[in-house]
């Protein structure tokens, strides 16, 4: 008998929205962190060289010009500024 009344216990709605409320206060450190290295200063290079692209493809009506390279060399960029910083905050 304890055992069906745990398993009535367990199906109840309080539970779940507990569970939902204990999950929306974790916050993914590596969002912050990606915020912060688009703000130093060889992110915001790679950023602008970015926009460059997309503004110069963007006013463009026929062209084979993609800002794949651009775009990779950005994220290059944020996600070694990341591994430096995010390891040294995980527990």
């Amino acid at each position: 008998m304890v055992f069906e009344e745990k398993m009535i216990m367990n199906g109840e709605p309080e539970d779940e929205e507990e569970e939902e409320e204990e999950e929306e206060d974790l916050v993914d450190p590596i969002e912050s962190m990606r915020q912060k290295c688009e703000e130093a200063e060889h992110c915001v290079h790679t950023r602008e060289l970015l926009e460059e692209c997309e503004t110069r493809v963007g006013s463009r009506s026929s062209t084979m010009e993609d800002c794949t390279e651009e775009l990779f060399d950005f994220l290059h960029a944020r996600d070694h500024c990341v591994a430096h910083k995010l390891f040294h905050s995980v527990k």
